[in-house]
């Protein structure tokens, strides 16, 4: 599947309204990059996943500054709809009091629903008490242990599934993996307008693979003008961690992994002091899952252009287990492109 980096002013990602088929894109920017405390190029921890086809975003992690992060950006705070926590140290969380003040203050939001650690609650509920802060719109928020340790699914609706696993941190820490739920299989509107079947509705009808009646008593199955079924687009969240045989499980042909690499590999030991990982042990589960792509975040400050050790070490210490990696970076847009329905004009 294509996965690059997005340039919203590129003349591909316009699509025409007269075009035969329209893409579905997860679109992925990074807000945060950095570990443990923000640097003068990168903030700490926040990624936000732009839905395709509706207007909604989707936050994992909101380390401090994150609402700043969100005015640097094309982003709109307006359309956040979910926010998943993967653990609750400060460089993840710290900017969550801060969003959801603001959100209430702007006034354009129906509400959120927060995901994470059970701690999380207690945090929230704790810090807009204790500032006199009223939330003038609703705030769910749902622990995501028993569905991490049951492998069971934490949110569904009618185009996502999204699972979640535990991984090996200093506190209990939650990978998170957003699945396209698959699309029908490719119209054949050669077909269709063979047998002189009216365009319109009748053709989403048939490409959904429902049986339909025509005016002039035709019975047409949908499945026979149907290819088949394709895979939805998918992508997986991992920070923070040790190498961990869960996140390869969680990550098994994803088309896309982030993985943290706070660490270079002659750190190690430093790694499994602090239990983060190092490039090539993110690089070693993009290997074992089989996974389209890599990204590595969650870069140490200590790897800053100019010391000895620099962010592209890391970056060739994983291409060298993984090739198809990349280096995360503040405001870095990736896409996960899939082609959607045939349709016609």
């Amino acid at each position: 599947m294509p996965l690059r980096q997005f340039s919203k002013n590129s003349p591909e990602s316009k699509l025409s309204k007269f075009s035969f088929k329209k893409t579905l894109i997860l679109q992925i920017t990074f807000l945060g990059t950095s570990s443990g405390v923000p640097t003068r190029s990168r903030n700490v921890s926040a990624l936000a996943l732009r839905l395709p086809q509706r207007s909604e975003l989707w936050l994992f992690d909101c380390g401090e500054g994150t609402q700043h992060q969100f005015l640097r950006s094309d982003l709109k705070t307006s359309q956040l709809k979910k926010i998943f926590i993967t653990h609750m140290h400060g460089d993840h969380v710290y900017g969550l009091p801060g969003l959801l003040a603001s959100l209430g203050l702007a006034g354009n939001t129906l509400g959120i629903e927060l995901f994470g650690p059970s701690p999380l609650k207690n945090f929230i509920d704790g810090i807009l008490k204790s500032s006199s802060t009223r939330i003038s719109y609703p705030i769910q928020i749902k622990p995501v242990e028993k569905n991490a340790h049951e492998g069971t699914i934490l949110f569904e609706d009618n185009d996502f599934l999204v699972r979640c696993t535990p991984i090996i941190h200093r506190i209990p820490a939650f990978a998170y993996r957003v699945d396209q739920k698959p699309r029908p299989g490719r119209f054949d509107i050669d077909k269709a307008r063979s047998l002189k079947i009216p365009p319109g509705p009748i053709y989403s009808k048939l490409q959904k693979g429902e049986i339909v009646t025509l005016e002039d008593g035709r019975i047409f199955n949908g499945k026979n003008f149907c290819g088949s079924e394709r895979k939805g687009a998918s992508f997986v969240y991992c920070t923070d961690t040790i190498f961990s045989e869960t996140a390869i499980k969680l990550a098994k042909e994803a088309d896309l992994l982030i993985h943290e690499a706070t660490f270079a590999h002659e750190d190690s030991e430093l790694a499994y002091q602090r239990q983060h990982s190092t490039s090539t042990m993110a690089a070693q589960i993009a290997f074992e899952a089989n996974v389209g792509q890599l990204v590595l975040t969650h870069l140490s400050p200590r790897y800053a252009p100019g010391n000895t050790i620099s962010p592209n070490d890391l970056l060739n210490e994983a291409k060298a287990i993984f090739p198809n990696t990349l280096l995360a970076k503040d405001f870095l847009q990736i896409e996960i492109q899939k082609h959607a329905t045939v349709r016609d004009t």
